[in-house]
């Protein structure tokens, strides 16, 4: 639910009433991941989406009856090969979807957060007795949390801790533990959300490409930076949608600005002089994706020049360059839309074909899968 925090935070605001149902557990060719969610309010206007369209309806009907007698309940929507016109997912996908009215409880706060970009965790209780079916637990950095998932003492304790390392690795996904907190016992399934401030994306390079660059990286939900060291063309007027333009070195603003396992590099100086030092420094960082533009031969003179300061070839291998996918891309925004897209394969794991005539999977469980970045802005 956390992925539709700032609309549903407004209503929180409004005093209005509202159901959620959320994707809780996926599989085979499944259209959304967990955490993925549909809310209705009591005059029954509708925001989110748990399917792409293939059982919105049912789901919401189901909201609008959790609004009415005040019950959370587990549903499951798979494809009918004895019905095809039935409720179901057309993609052969199995769905299961916790309903659950929201009056009160650690979900305000849980909601108040994300929207506000703040890390969090929420942790719901999606498998186990009846009694406790969707209660919540909000987890912090720090690992204190509110609510309460009932039951065991030492329950709301293990939850918190698995939470709290889901949270720190800016994970949505599923744990299992047992009622009292330990590994025995009758088993419950939590279905844990995090919340984490969107990912960085950092263009280098105030050219043209930047710009339409920018558009793309917003658009994904990156918190995006342009930075150049050239005052005259790094100006919030031509970058009118970046997050921040900074007018520095490149290298000396990589060495001082915080980066992490999410962050996206992208190089457009193709600049020996901005380049070099700026790669050199780079490809020893734990970051996401480093993409460098240029020609094949500015490729290979980078990477002659990066060899001579020191760079090893396990550090080269991580440089996207020539940068984005193939595309046949001419215009900035042809191109930008290349880069995003080879960003997007980086992540999920893709392999940057087309579908048409392939024989892998649509949808991958790429080591960036269950990741959800600000949620209310994409993990």
């Amino acid at each position: 639910m956390l992925d539709i925090a700032e609309q549903l935070h407004r209503w929180v605001e409004q005093g209005r009433d509202f159901a959620v149902a959320t994707v809780v557990a996926v599989g085979g060719s499944a259209p959304r991941l967990p955490g993925a969610a549909l809310a209705v309010d009591s005059e029954g206007t509708a925001i989110g989406s748990v399917s792409g369209g293939c059982v919105e309806g049912a789901v919401y009907d189901l909201c609008r009856q959790a609004l009415e007698d005040g019950e959370t309940v587990l549903e499951r929507f798979g494809y009918s090969d004895e019905d095809a016109f039935a409720v179901g997912l057309t993609c052969g996908g199995i769905i299961d979807i916790l309903v659950t009215p929201v009056r009160g409880g650690v979900y305000p706060a849980a909601l108040g957060a994300a929207a506000g970009g703040e890390a969090a965790a929420l942790a719901r209780i999606t498998e186990g007795p009846a009694g406790l079916m969707g209660r919540a637990l909000l987890v912090h950095p720090d690992g204190t949390y509110e609510g309460g998932l009932g039951g065991h003492p030492e329950l709301d304790r293990t939850a918190a801790a698995e939470a709290g390392a889901m949270l720190d690795a800016g994970r949505t996904g599923t744990v299992t533990i047992g009622e009292d907190g330990s590994r025995c016992g009758q088993p419950l399934t939590l279905l844990v959300e995090s919340s984490v401030p969107a990912p960085r994306m950092i263009v280098f390079g105030a050219i043209d490409f930047a710009a339409a660059l920018v558009r793309v990286g917003k658009f994904l939900g990156h918190h995006v930076t342009v930075c150049d060291a050239r005052p005259v063309f790094a100006t919030p007027a031509r970058f009118p949608e970046a997050d921040e333009v900074v007018v520095a070195w490149p290298h000396e603003y990589l060495e001082r600005t915080a980066v992490d396992g999410r962050t996206v590099l992208c190089v457009l100086t193709h600049d020996a002089k901005f380049d070099v030092p700026l790669l050199e420094r780079a490809l020893k960082l734990p970051v996401a994706y480093i993409g460098a533009m240029g020609s094949r031969r500015t490729h290979e003179d980078r990477n002659k020049r990066l060899r001579e300061v020191g760079v090893t070839e396990r550090e080269l291998a991580r440089l996207r360059s020539p940068i984005g996918l193939d595309l046949g891309a001419r215009t900035p925004e042809e191109t930008a839309l290349s880069i995003g897209a080879e960003i997007v394969a980086s992540r999920r794991g893709g392999s940057g074909v087309s579908l048409t005539g392939a024989h892998t999977p649509i949808h991958h469980d790429g080591p960036d899968a269950g990741r959800r970045g600000h949620l209310g802005s994409v993990a």
